[in-house]
């Protein structure tokens, strides 16, 4: 996978943060390591930046779902229909990196979109290890980190 540099590390004071509910990052773990050593992928509700529920799609990329993941359109709106039955919002994305770190790659930067964190768990030899979160300046041209907690969960 090719990574991308992230952006400078913000001032603690600006970082944003996403919260992962109780058994969230449980839950994300579970699906990487059911999904090795293929990438897994699935949607993030909540609201206010905290992630209260998962909803694991399906990886449905042509490229090959050992290095890459895609969601269809149907799933995006089957996740944004799960989140109204739970009153909340679509907060994000989640996916693996199996046995590469977790940061993002230029394909993760191509189809990311501004307004999501993106949560990713790094599965090695089966293992889900570090999990980060990121999200898409504004301009599209890079990630920032951003603080997670709960992700020892």
């Amino acid at each position: 996978m090719d990574r991308v540099p992230a952006s400078a590390e913000q001032p603690a004071a600006a970082q944003r943060t996403l919260v992962l509910g109780s058994g969230v990052a449980r839950a994300i773990r579970e699906h990487a390591r059911q999904a090795y050593p293929d990438e897994c992928c699935g949607a993030l509700i909540g609201s206010r930046g905290i992630a209260s529920a998962v909803l694991p799609l399906p990886n449905v990329t042509k490229d090959g779902p050992r290095r890459r993941f895609l969601v269809q359109a149907s799933d995006y709106r089957a996740a944004e229909a799960r989140a109204q039955e739970l009153r909340a919002e679509l907060v994000g994305f989640y996916h693996s990196h199996p046995d590469h770190p977790a940061r993002p790659s230029r394909y993760d930067l191509e189809h990311a979109w501004p307004v999501f964190a993106y949560v990713i768990v790094s599965v090695r030899q089966g293992e889900p290890m570090e999990m980060t979160c990121w999200r898409l300046k504004d301009d599209r041209s890079a990630f920032e980190q951003e603080r997670l907690d709960g992700a020892d969960d």
